[in-house]
């Protein structure tokens, strides 16, 4: 897994110290980024293999930037992951409608987290 490469776009930087720690000790590289707008250029950039999305974001929002993820031919296939606080079965109905490939709470469980990335992962080499 060594060659994966995960691009986390978080402005807490304890959550994406957390998210990173654990994917390096999996294997992925990673890369991160505080707001949307950058997480989209690195994206366009270098086509990571999944992105983990946080959704209430300084400036433009997760759920917004998934639609200029989507609606761009480079960037429409990543698989992009809402990770985020927000656990109400309505936030993750509004979050998956919004057409996110998977959704991981916080605080995140390690192994919940790392299954939910390698079973998104797995369906897309199929």
């Amino acid at each position: 897994m060594g060659d994966r490469l995960v691009l986390i776009v978080e402005d807490n930087e304890n959550n994406a110290k957390l998210l990173r720690d654990v994917l390096t000790v999996r294997g992925f590289r990673t890369h991160d980024t505080t707001t949307a707008e950058d997480g989209l250029a690195y994206a366009r950039r270098e086509l990571p293999d999944l992105i983990l999305m946080d959704i209430q974001l300084p400036g433009m929002d997760g759920i917004t930037a998934l639609k200029q993820l989507r609606s761009d031919a480079a960037t429409r296939a990543i698989p992009v992951i809402a990770v985020t606080a927000s656990a109400m079965p309505m936030d993750r109905n509004r979050i998956l409608s919004a057409g996110f490939d998977g959704y991981i709470t916080k605080p995140i469980s390690v192994k919940d987290f790392v299954r939910e990335i390698e079973e998104i992962l797995e369906a897309r080499r199929t």
